[in-house]
């Protein structure tokens, strides 16, 4: 079978030496540019695809998410009409700093004005005018943080207590609590080692074991503390952070929509140790019916659970906890 040929070989006859090397590194060269700039477009071309796969939200993981509550989506508004306020404000300001510097340089023949240096009526102006805009950026903020703190009204509440690392579900009045740590395929694929593919992990990081459930449609009340150290219980969907802290309870609240029941994630996002990038938080929103009938069968199942072993071997709200956390939790129950 014949051998493919080299540049050397398929070189024209009776040129000389230096004709032939030079057209050589020419046709060479060419080929290795082409082959080059092939494989730069299929790689410019994946890119883009790759790109889609990793962030499903494009542009807008870039800004604050809408949500599904009207808080979330009140905030959001907020956010945006201040972030214009800002854009106008600097583009006005911006814009005269270049325009001045453009307009009255020195090579110009501009001569600089001594009468601005004091001027009583410049000076209330530009102070007159941040106040102006202060306040009317203040009256919608602090319209928009009285109604963030007010926890009138709830139909549910549930105490959250934060730990290393996991979080606690009391649901008060319905004898149903439980512990929610990191589901055990992406705490498996986390170990250094494992030989686990973290890509082949749905949701990897932020699953748990039991995720705390709630009905749509209904004013659910947060009272946030810690067994240890700070932790902060973070659901973007939902508008609400708030700090778990050791020996004080601090209160905070959501309404999903009621056309909007889902799977809603979220993180702990105080820094708490070791293990503080393993501590998800998963609220799974039910219809109503849907969920008086899961909280009927937990309260049933637990305390079917805990009748039959009698006082002394009843399990309680901090079995299974970690070393320190059963004693910590006790206390905080009875603050």
């Amino acid at each position: 079978m014949r051998a493919a040929r080299t540049c050397d070989e398929r070189a024209p006859k009776g040129l000389t030496k230096v004709t032939i090397e030079m057209m050589m590194s020419s046709n060479c060269a060419r080929r290795a540019t082409l082959l080059s700039l092939t494989a730069a477009s299929a790689l410019l071309m994946q890119v883009p695809a790759q790109a889609a796969e990793q962030q499903p939200g494009g542009w807008d993981l870039l800004n604050m998410t809408h949500g599904v509550t009207d808080m979330s989506r009140e905030i959001y508004k907020l956010h945006m009409e201040i972030f214009w306020v800002c854009v106008i404000i600097g583009a006005v300001v911006f814009g005269a700093m270049f325009w001045s510097l453009i307009r009255f340089r020195k090579s110009q023949g501009a001569v600089a004005d001594t009468t601005m240096v004091h001027n009583t009526k410049v000076e209330i102006v530009w102070t007159a005018i941040p106040v102006i805009i202060l306040i009317g950026m203040a009256v919608p903020a602090a319209r928009t943080l009285v109604a963030i703190e007010d926890t009138t009204k709830t139909e549910l509440t549930i105490k959250v207590t934060g730990f290393q690392w996991g979080w606690n579900y009391e649901y008060l009045d319905k004898g149903v609590t439980f512990f929610s740590r990191l589901e055990r395929k992406s705490d498996a694929a986390r170990e250094l080692g494992s030989g686990v593919d973290p890509n082949s992990v749905d949701h990897y990081l932020l699953s748990v074991d039991n995720p705390v459930v709630v009905p749509v449609g209904t004013k659910v009340r947060l009272l946030v503390t810690g067994a240890d150290v700070i932790h902060s219980w973070w659901v973007p969907d939902l508008a609400v952070k708030k700090d778990g802290i050791p020996g004080f309870v601090n209160e905070a609240w959501f309404n999903i929509d009621a056309d909007k029941p889902g799977i809603y994630r979220g993180q702990c996002a105080e820094l708490c140790g070791r293990d503080h990038g393993f501590m998800p938080i998963v609220v799974d929103a039910r219809k109503k019916e849907d969920f008086d009938a899961w909280i009927a069968e937990k309260a049933a199942k637990q305390k079917q659970a805990a009748a039959p072993a009698g006082a002394e071997a009843t399990p309680t709200a901090n079995a299974g906890a970690p070393a320190g956390v059963e004693a910590t939790l006790a206390s905080a129950s009875v603050r």
